[in-house]
């Protein structure tokens, strides 16, 4: 088990090995890595539609979930995948800001989210609370160096969760849509390039996760 363990770490980016937040590096390195996020929904959901579905999907799906029932599993989001993140407010002055994410990650034909959405928007899509998480720029970053990190897709996340259920809501046009309900337990936002740490949460600790001080 452990040599599967070390071979996935394989391959993942450098950038996830490299030194972080001590207290997330051992929920990560305590989490089973994943491969797929696409792959994982559409086993964890077992829909079952289609005209050349298994006899045993629904079953297969069932024995899946029990599998990964309270069990902790950890993902990377790269940065063209990143959607989800948007700028928040940022004070020249002294650095600080916050970036906002929309706990919503996709992945081929369903999603994960935190918690169970009970409501759509417009157009249809699941509506879930921002998520923020607070940092400091370097010394001599202004406003125009943050927003780029986001024009230019720069930031990579890293997610550990703990799937809970499957949700449904009805689909825009028709239809239901699915996706899998979690608890995220910590998210550690990083520049794409360098690794640098521009954010960090944790489920029990949502207010006190951020950097503090200006970094030189």
């Amino acid at each position: 088990m452990r040599r599967l363990f070390l071979a996935a770490l394989l391959l993942l980016p450098a950038f996830a090995l490299a030194d972080v937040d001590p207290r997330f590096a051992r929920m990560r390195d305590q989490a089973e890595p994943l491969g797929s996020l696409a792959t994982f929904l559409d086993k964890y959901i077992g829909e079952c539609s289609g005209l050349f579905v298994r006899p045993s999907c629904r079953s297969d799906a069932e024995e899946f979930r029990k599998k990964y029932e309270n069990k902790r599993l950890y993902m990377i989001v790269g940065e063209e995948a990143a959607t989800m993140l948007s700028p928040g407010p940022y004070q020249p002055g002294s650095g600080n800001y916050a970036i906002q994410l929309t706990p919503y990650f996709p992945g081929g034909s369903y999603a994960l989210t935190q918690g169970v959405p009970t409501q759509v928007d417009s157009a249809g899509n699941p509506l879930l609370p921002w998520m923020r998480l607070s940092g400091t720029t370097r010394e001599g970053w202004a406003a125009t160096d943050f927003l780029r990190l986001f024009s230019t897709r720069q930031i990579r996340a890293q997610i550990i969760f703990t799937p809970q259920g499957v949700w449904s809501l009805p689909r825009r046009g028709g239809g239901m849509q699915y996706g899998v309900g979690a608890r995220l337990e910590a998210i550690l936002l990083s520049h794409a390039r360098t690794g640098e740490q521009l954010g960090l949460w944790f489920a029990d600790d949502p207010a006190g996760s951020g950097k503090k001080g200006r970094k030189k």
